[in-house]
């Protein structure tokens, strides 16, 4: 059963593929797909400090590292309200909405992600305090975007 799950579950998961040609941030880069096409990819399960907020360039920086100018493949399975594609970029197999949580640079958003392995690279980021998580007291960026409206 859990295996017919996994398939199942799979089978739902879309792919795209082509090169990052913009990161707007820490979690937002834009695609060009062989057909040319510009897709604005949300990176799912987590979200980055704000380019205004504290650590959002360095945030935008590590992404970019990583992926900027390089081909890499999307799996996602809907779209945001804004019309965003919400994927997981894969560069050589790795996760790189992972790896932003590994290194610092982003949160678990723990309003829509369950998975375990995010939480627990959040965590020992937590506690190796690199990245964000060199403050002392860092704001998640739900809650800045909440208090930048107040």
């Amino acid at each position: 059963m859990i295996l017919l799950l996994l398939i199942s579950n799979n089978l739902l998961s879309l792919e795209l593929k082509g090169k990052i040609i913009h990161i707007s941030d820490g979690d937002t880069v834009h695609l060009l797909t062989d057909k040319k096409e510009k897709i604005k990819i949300r990176l799912n399960d987590i979200d980055a400090p704000e380019s205004k907020q504290a650590f959002g360039n360095k945030s935008k920086e590590n992404l970019k590292k990583y992926i900027y100018q390089k081909n890499v493949v999307v799996e996602y399975k809907n779209k945001d309200r804004y019309g965003r594609i919400l994927g997981t970029i894969y560069l050589n197999n790795k996760d790189i909405n992972l790896q932003q949580v590994k290194d610092g640079y982003a949160w678990v958003y723990r309003q829509y992600s369950k998975k375990s392995e995010y939480y627990k690279a959040e965590e020992t980021a937590r506690k190796m305090r690199i990245g964000l998580w060199f403050d002392k007291n860092p704001i998640e960026p739900w809650e800045f975007r909440k208090n930048k409206k107040n």
